[in-house]
């Protein structure tokens, strides 16, 4: 078997919502489908996420204010994602000035990699990421 791609699928409470937080993000929605709109796709670059209202997963936001470091990981029911890219700073500068829920801000982490968490209000969690040059 070679697999040509992965597309998740996002359990969410609210489409249209939805859809507007990607684009705070950057993302761009692709399409939806159904009238209302029930299900649909967002993409930045290559990359592609389903969403499906109330289906498809599961979803759910724990009270938790962090989701790294301090043993609340597990409190969020939704999915957790790595998405790569060129430069986390940058990110979290967006993310910032877009007022998303960062839970974990940049911090260079021993497994080489630079990272920092984002929270859909459902619950899914990105983990975005870019990898660091080692030591020579």
């Amino acid at each position: 078997m070679k697999v040509k791609g992965v597309t998740p699928i996002l359990n969410v409470s609210d489409i249209p919502a939805t859809f507007a937080w990607f684009e705070r993000w950057g993302w761009k929605k692709l399409w939806d489908w159904g009238t209302p709109p029930t299900f649909g796709a967002v993409a930045s670059g290559e990359c592609e996420i389903f969403l499906c209202q109330g289906g498809q997963g599961g979803r759910g936001r724990g009270a938790n204010t962090s989701t790294f470091g301090d043993g609340t990981d597990q409190l969020d029911k939704g999915a957790w994602m790595s998405v790569w890219v060129d430069d986390v700073d940058e990110v979290h500068r967006q993310c910032t000035a877009a007022g998303l829920d960062i839970t974990f801000h940049p911090a260079n982490m021993p497994w080489n990699v630079r990272e920092m968490h984002i929270r859909h209000p459902d619950g899914h969690v990105f983990r975005v990421s870019q990898g660091l040059e080692e030591d020579h």
